[in-house]
């Protein structure tokens, strides 16, 4: 066999290993993606128990703002769609591209959890915080939760655009993003369950 053969052969069997860990990588992400649906179910099983305990404090209707979470809402839908643009980025080897996308994406979902952070501070400063009843604390533990998730995504989006100026779209690191997809599009899915129970329904 000759050292080009060989060498050829050794290439193809590297692109294949990182095709096969790539793929497996995905799939254990799709694991915790699972696990992380059964602690959103969870919390969402238990704000439905307690919505109605407000223990004389307010409902939701009586300290929900829909048209400040339809913001809020629209930053995170918005934010799915650029990183589509990322991912197409992606596929046509465009780095600057994707980081583009990618940053754009970051500012729609740290314009999301500051317009939360920014709700929550409101609430507590009016007495309405986790410790005033049972329906205030479940709310607080589910969108809370989800918006450390949005936070961790966001530090993931800066470790990405870092690790694209450095070593350029390698098959590590679009794995890497195609599972910040998986995990950013579940919590587009998952907010939009959060704005139709906690929000929309408790605005009625």
């Amino acid at each position: 066999m000759s050292t080009n053969t060989m060498t050829n052969h050794n290439v193809a069997h590297a692109e294949h290993g990182h095709h096969d860990a790539g793929a497996t990588k995905v799939f254990g992400f799709w694991i915790y993606l699972m696990s992380d649906l059964i602690l959103f179910a969870s919390l969402f099983a238990t704000y439905v128990v307690l919505s109605d305990g407000t223990a004389g404090g307010p409902a939701g209707r009586d300290i929900f703002s829909l048209q400040f979470v339809l913001g809020e809402t629209f930053l995170l839908l918005f934010s799915s769609i650029t990183y589509g643009f990322a991912m197409i980025a992606m596929h046509k080897e465009k780095v600057a591209a994707v980081n583009l996308w990618l940053f754009i994406t970051f500012l729609f979902g740290l314009g999301f959890v500051v317009m939360e952070v920014y709700e929550f501070h409101e609430l507590i400063a009016e007495g309405y915080g986790p410790d005033r009843s049972g329906f205030l604390s479940a709310f607080f533990a589910l969108v809370a939760t989800h918006g450390i998730h949005v936070t961790c995504g966001l530090v993931w989006i800066i470790l990405m655009i870092i690790q694209n100026c450095r070593r350029g779209l390698t098959a590590v690191n679009k794995t890497r993003l195609n599972c910040l997809s998986l995990f950013w599009h579940f919590l587009d899915v998952v907010w939009i369950c959060v704005f139709t129970v906690v929000y929309l329904l408790g605005a009625i």
